[in-house]
């Protein structure tokens, strides 16, 4: 147990393992050696999808300095600008108009008082000027910086605004320049911006631009650099990030990490449906190798065909082999793993992976229960003509290139036959190496001119008629109970090959009354009898039969007595003394249906064979008795055929044998145990 557990692992390391190898083989991309500024020195193209960001980056960049700087409007400002005006001229009147203050008095009132910083010039204008003028003055000081501070003045645009009104005033005819000179520096004193930055909402602006930009993508299989291209340092960058520069050691760990679970993925499936579905199949680590095989032989041979067309590849292939190797339904979920593999590694063609799907599963299909080897070369076409017809509905849809969709076609075509010619060549290699018995195998071996039934037939043709009848009775008793009918055929025509080595020992090649056991003792003719089991074991491993036929050789008697010499032995001297083990087979007893059917068709057949009489009711109470002895006698317990089937055996083996034995005159009844004495070394043993 421990070591089939270590068998399991193995086999399981090494499916993932060399499936892993291959991938990143495939999909690791070429290295180039480039430096900064250097031209590259072909074509290069992205293995992968990519964001290239610094081209992103830049568009961002680009997006948010396009965003216009926000500002808003502070209204106090402009009437603490007007209350600053009118507090200096309400000075200037309240000083002027003072009868108790002199000229000098005024003149350093104003001069102490006013908040302005105004010059003694200008204090002096003010208070000189003509009243009106001043008036007018102040007027038109509160238009001009109404004008401005309406519009807004930026802090950084203050002095552009101051020296723009300058130049306003000084260009006035209503003023003279005294006057004018006062009005540049009460609207310099006290003019101030009225729009400030407002950095939360330009931030916020400029983040929604920035959020804005779409990533720029590199696709798998775009060019990044042209032949000739100067290596810049955004481009040497994002080759790095790619881990295809020679001077990086870096391991593109998403590459490996993705290749791994896809082929985690697949493995986990393919172990989980033959453990739910068929654990025979999983029992047997000399299959599932085959099976890693098969599956790592059409990824090899994927490399080779897919520089010619990807449409050429024989994924289907893989699926007949495994389905008339092995099992259908297996064969099935084998194709879409191929094809996903496939898939990936030549750049996700859905197109393709639809084909290789749906192609795959008519192959299936169509090589179900094949028996000629020429068959499968019909299977090929049947899987041509669903590869092109997937082919050009799918391209019709999504493609108006009419060349190419019948291109891609032709090689749909194409592929079908490789398929099929692959499938029919290399299945003699698996059958061989593997020791895999297929329907076409079986068929093979039941052919005439099969070396050891030709001997059969030459050197005991009674035990091969007897053989050829038992074949007829087991396939029709297989196929009625579901069991392998080609199977139990096969394995019914070589049962009794060990016959030939002593042919006249047994009752049905006798062609004289002369019985050869009337010389010898009851346990030396049971020894010849039970030896030809042995004996035939010898000759199928000689002649190197599949074990699945061997084992009807070696249970056909499973461990029943050898009757007739016993009785014989117990009635003789000594007889007390006679061992019953010593008389019997060796065993094992019938291990599958097919091979506890063909113990009941042998000696049935003998047992029918050996009636002088032979009627309906008479062969259907035989039958039955023969049944209910192996039964009774445990010989049936290991075959797991249950008692409903048995009826069914007994009713298949009655149609089958009237048929061959039609009925004849009634005659007085036979003792059915002088019959079992007639037939106890005869063919039936």
């Amino acid at each position: 147990m421990k070591t089939k557990k270590l068998q399991y692992i193995l086999l399981a390391t090494i499916f993932f393992f060399s499936v892993f190898s291959f991938l990143v083989f495939s999909l690791k991309p070429e290295k180039f050696d480039l430096s900064l500024s250097q031209k590259a020195p072909a074509d290069i193209y992205s293995p992968k999808d990519i964001e290239d960001r610094w081209t992103t980056q830049k568009l961002k960049e680009e997006a948010s300095e396009s965003v216009e700087l926000i500002y808003y409007f502070d209204t106090g400002v402009h009437i603490e600008v007007k209350k600053d005006i009118e507090n200096f001229f309400q000075l200037v009147y309240e000083v002027r108009d003072n009868e108790d203050l002199d000229q000098e008095e005024k003149k350093r009132t104003l001069e102490e008082e006013n908040h302005l910083n105004l010059s003694k010039e200008n204090l002096q204008t003010a208070l000189t000027a003509s009243l009106d003028k001043l008036n007018y003055l102040e007027t038109y000081i509160y238009e001009i910086i109404a004008q401005n501070m309406n519009i807004g003045i930026k802090v950084e645009n203050l002095q552009v605004e101051k020296g723009n009104i300058k130049e306003y005033i000084l260009g006035l005819q209503d003023f003279n320049e005294a006057l004018k000179e006062l009005a540049i520096t009460v609207v310099h004193a006290t003019i101030r911006p009225n729009m400030f930055f407002d950095i939360d909402a330009t931030e916020r602006l400029r983040r929604e631009a920035v959020e804005g930009v779409e990533r720029i993508m590199i696709k798998k299989g775009d060019i990044i650099l042209k032949e000739g291209d100067i290596v810049t340092y955004d481009r040497l960058e994002l080759l790095r990030e790619l881990s295809i520069l020679t001077d990086d050691s870096r391991v593109d760990i998403m590459l490996y990490l993705g290749i791994a679970f896809i082929v985690l993925v697949l493995e986990v499936l393919m172990i989980a449906y033959m453990y739910v579905f068929n654990k025979e199949i999983l029992e047997k680590t000399d299959k599932l190798f085959m099976i890693l095989i098969i599956i790592l032989g059409s990824l090899l041979i994927t490399t080779g065909v897919a520089g010619i067309s990807i449409y050429l590849i024989p994924v289907a292939a893989a699926a007949m082999l495994v389905a008339i190797l092995l099992e259908a339904r297996l064969a099935l979920l084998v194709n879409i793993c191929l094809a996903t593999l496939v898939s990936i590694i030549t750049g996700h063609d859905i197109l393709f992976m639809i084909m290789a799907i749906l192609g795959g599963t008519a192959g299936v299909f169509s090589v179900i229960n094949t028996q000629q080897r020429g068959n499968i070369f019909l299977s090929g076409i049947i899987v041509s003509f669903v590869n092109i017809l997937t082919i050009i509905g799918i391209g019709f849809i999504s493609s108006n290139d009419v060349t190419k969709v019948l291109t891609y076609g032709f090689y749909g075509v194409l592929n079908g036959l490789f398929c099929s010619i692959l499938t029919v060549g290399t299945l003699p290699l698996w059958e061989s190496l593997f020791k895999v018995i297929t329907p076409l195998k079986l068929v093979e071996l039941f052919n005439p001119n099969q070396p050891l039934l030709k001997k059969l037939l030459i050197e005991a043709p009674g035990t091969y008629h007897h053989s050829i009848i038992v074949g007829n009775l087991s396939e029709s008793a297989a196929d009625a109970v579901g069991g392998n009918p080609l199977l139990a055929r096969v394995g019914a025509f070589y049962h009794d090959i060990g016959k030939i080595k002593r042919p006249y020992f047994f009752k049905e090649n006798q062609l004289t009354s002369e019985n050869p056991h009337d010389k010898l003792t009851p346990s030396l003719s049971s020894l010849i009898i039970t030896g030809h089991v042995k004996d035939g074991i010898d000759l199928a491993k000689k002649h190197k039969l599949p074990v699945e036929v061997r084992d009807f050789i070696e249970q056909h008697h499973g461990d029943t007595l050898v009757a007739y010499f016993y009785h014989k032995a117990k009635t003789g001297e000594n007889g007390e003394s006679i061992d019953e083990q010593s008389f019997r087979y060796g065993g094992p007893k019938p291990q599958t249906k097919e091979i506890a059917i063909v113990m009941l068709a042998d000696s049935v057949e003998a047992a029918v064979r050996s009636m002088s009489s032979p009627s309906k009711d008479k062969i259907e109470n035989l039958i039955h008795k023969i049944i209910q002895d192996k039964l009774e006698d445990g010989q049936l317990e290991e075959s797991n055929l249950t008692l409903k089937e048995l009826d069914i055996i007994k009713k298949t083996f009655v149609k089958v044998i009237l048929g061959i034995f039609h009925e004849r005159i009634e005659y007085p009844d036979t003792d059915i145990k002088e019959l079992k004495g007639r037939k106890t070394y005869g063919a039936g043993n």
